[in-house]
Protein backbone atom coordinates (compact mmCIF):
# COMPACT_ATOMS: atom_id res chain seq x y z
CA UNK A 1 0.00 0.00 0.00
CA UNK A 2 2.93 2.55 0.71
CA UNK A 3 4.73 1.67 -2.58
CA UNK A 4 1.45 2.22 -4.26
CA UNK A 5 1.05 5.90 -2.45
CA UNK A 6 4.62 6.93 -3.07
CA UNK A 7 5.00 5.77 -7.01
CA UNK A 8 1.28 6.35 -7.98
CA UNK A 9 -0.80 8.59 -5.56
CA UNK A 10 1.42 11.03 -4.65
CA UNK A 11 2.95 12.09 -8.18
CA UNK A 12 -0.80 12.02 -9.17
CA UNK A 13 -2.05 14.40 -6.55
CA UNK A 14 1.16 16.70 -6.43
CA UNK A 15 0.82 16.97 -9.89
CA UNK A 16 -2.79 18.05 -10.80
CA UNK A 17 -1.79 21.56 -10.22
CA UNK A 18 0.78 22.10 -12.87
CA UNK A 19 -1.22 20.46 -15.08
CA UNK A 20 -3.71 22.21 -14.33
CA UNK A 21 -1.67 25.24 -14.82
CA UNK A 22 -0.23 23.92 -18.50
CA UNK A 23 -3.79 23.59 -19.48
CA UNK A 24 -5.55 26.54 -17.94
CA UNK A 25 -4.95 30.32 -18.75
CA UNK A 26 -4.60 32.08 -15.33
CA UNK A 27 -3.73 35.63 -14.69
CA UNK A 28 -2.82 36.54 -11.76
CA UNK A 29 -2.60 40.26 -9.96
CA UNK A 30 0.53 41.27 -7.70
CA UNK A 31 -1.73 40.68 -5.14
CA UNK A 32 -2.61 37.48 -5.48
CA UNK A 33 0.97 36.53 -5.42
CA UNK A 34 2.01 37.90 -2.66
CA UNK A 35 -1.15 36.78 -0.63
CA UNK A 36 0.13 33.28 -2.01
CA UNK A 37 3.61 33.24 -1.14
CA UNK A 38 2.26 34.58 2.80
CA UNK A 39 0.02 31.52 2.74
CA UNK A 40 3.35 29.32 1.66
CA UNK A 41 5.44 30.78 4.28
CA UNK A 42 2.95 30.67 7.31
CA UNK A 43 2.03 27.50 6.31
CA UNK A 44 6.26 26.25 6.19
CA UNK A 45 6.65 28.74 9.48
CA UNK A 46 3.87 26.44 11.41
CA UNK A 47 4.66 22.78 9.91
CA UNK A 48 8.78 22.93 10.63
CA UNK A 49 8.34 25.15 13.96
CA UNK A 50 5.55 22.97 15.56
CA UNK A 51 7.59 20.21 14.62
CA UNK A 52 10.33 21.30 15.75
CA UNK A 53 9.76 22.36 19.02
CA UNK A 54 8.53 18.59 19.64
CA UNK A 55 11.99 17.71 18.67
CA UNK A 56 13.97 20.00 20.83
CA UNK A 57 11.19 19.56 23.58
CA UNK A 58 11.67 15.50 23.68
CA UNK A 59 15.19 16.14 23.26
CA UNK A 60 15.73 19.11 26.54
CA UNK A 61 12.18 18.94 27.85
CA UNK A 62 13.62 22.03 30.05
CA UNK A 63 14.33 23.85 26.55
CA UNK A 64 12.35 27.27 26.18
CA UNK A 65 10.08 27.73 23.63
CA UNK A 66 9.40 31.18 22.22
CA UNK A 67 12.08 32.55 24.95
CA UNK A 68 10.10 30.95 27.69
CA UNK A 69 10.47 27.75 29.85
CA UNK A 70 8.03 25.47 28.37
CA UNK A 71 4.47 24.80 30.07
CA UNK A 72 4.06 20.44 30.32
CA UNK A 73 0.95 18.59 31.21
CA UNK A 74 1.80 15.93 33.37
CA UNK A 75 5.49 16.05 32.60
CA UNK A 76 5.10 14.63 29.59
CA UNK A 77 3.23 16.66 27.32
CA UNK A 78 4.33 19.94 25.87
CA UNK A 79 1.75 22.99 26.33
CA UNK A 80 3.73 25.76 24.95
CA UNK A 81 4.23 27.82 21.76
CA UNK A 82 2.53 26.17 18.68
CA UNK A 83 1.75 23.03 20.98
CA UNK A 84 -0.15 25.66 23.54
CA UNK A 85 -2.51 26.89 20.37
CA UNK A 86 -3.56 23.08 19.21
CA UNK A 87 -3.05 19.87 19.45
CA UNK A 88 -2.10 19.26 15.92
CA UNK A 89 -0.85 22.70 14.87
CA UNK A 90 1.85 21.15 12.58
CA UNK A 91 -1.50 19.80 10.64
CA UNK A 92 -2.55 23.55 9.90
CA UNK A 93 0.71 24.58 8.51
CA UNK A 94 0.78 20.95 6.18
CA UNK A 95 -2.79 22.06 4.93
CA UNK A 96 -2.10 25.95 4.46
CA UNK A 97 1.35 24.32 2.71
CA UNK A 98 -0.96 22.28 0.47
CA UNK A 99 -3.25 25.05 -0.19
CA UNK A 100 -0.89 27.19 -1.27
CA UNK A 101 0.30 25.34 -4.63
CA UNK A 102 -3.50 25.23 -5.27
CA UNK A 103 -4.08 28.95 -5.06
CA UNK A 104 -2.16 29.94 -8.30
CA UNK A 105 -5.09 27.98 -10.38
CA UNK A 106 -7.48 30.23 -9.16
CA UNK A 107 -11.33 29.39 -8.21
CA UNK A 108 -12.56 28.49 -11.54
CA UNK A 109 -12.68 24.65 -11.03
CA UNK A 110 -12.88 22.57 -7.87
CA UNK A 111 -10.13 20.11 -9.65
CA UNK A 112 -6.45 21.74 -8.23
CA UNK A 113 -7.90 21.74 -5.30
CA UNK A 114 -8.23 17.87 -4.69
CA UNK A 115 -4.93 17.91 -3.46
CA UNK A 116 -5.95 20.03 0.22
CA UNK A 117 -9.21 18.83 0.01
CA UNK A 118 -8.09 15.44 0.21
CA UNK A 119 -5.15 15.98 2.78
CA UNK A 120 -7.94 18.29 5.10
CA UNK A 121 -9.92 14.58 5.08
CA UNK A 122 -7.03 12.44 5.39
CA UNK A 123 -5.37 14.35 8.45
CA UNK A 124 -9.01 15.12 10.41
CA UNK A 125 -9.13 11.51 9.90
CA UNK A 126 -5.97 10.78 10.89
CA UNK A 127 -6.21 13.34 13.94
CA UNK A 128 -9.63 11.71 15.10
CA UNK A 129 -6.93 8.32 15.47
CA UNK A 130 -4.20 10.21 17.38
CA UNK A 131 -6.92 11.71 19.92
CA UNK A 132 -7.82 8.03 20.61
CA UNK A 133 -4.30 6.66 21.20
CA UNK A 134 -3.42 9.86 23.27
CA UNK A 135 -6.61 9.26 25.25
CA UNK A 136 -6.08 5.89 25.99
CA UNK A 137 -1.99 6.16 26.17
CA UNK A 138 -1.99 9.26 28.47
CA UNK A 139 -5.21 8.87 30.34
CA UNK A 140 -5.84 11.50 32.92
CA UNK A 141 -2.91 13.85 31.22
CA UNK A 142 -4.59 14.14 27.89
CA UNK A 143 -7.72 15.26 29.58
CA UNK A 144 -5.97 18.11 31.31
CA UNK A 145 -4.02 18.78 27.96
CA UNK A 146 -6.94 18.50 26.08
CA UNK A 147 -8.79 21.23 28.85
CA UNK A 148 -5.53 23.48 28.78
CA UNK A 149 -5.30 23.16 24.73
CA UNK A 150 -9.19 23.07 23.55
CA UNK A 151 -8.52 23.44 19.62
CA UNK A 152 -7.36 20.31 17.82
CA UNK A 153 -5.95 22.16 14.50
CA UNK A 154 -7.38 24.95 13.69
CA UNK A 155 -7.50 27.80 16.97
CA UNK A 156 -11.04 28.94 17.10
CA UNK A 157 -12.43 26.79 14.58
CA UNK A 158 -11.52 22.81 14.94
Amino acid sequence: MLVFGDLVWIPFTFSIQGWWLLKNKVELTTAAIIANCLVFLLGYVVFRGANKQKHVFKKNPKAHIWGQPPKVIGGKLLASGYWGIARHCNYLGDLLLALSFSLPCGISSPVPYFYPIYLLILLIWRERRDEARCAEKYREIWAEYRKFVPWRILPYVY
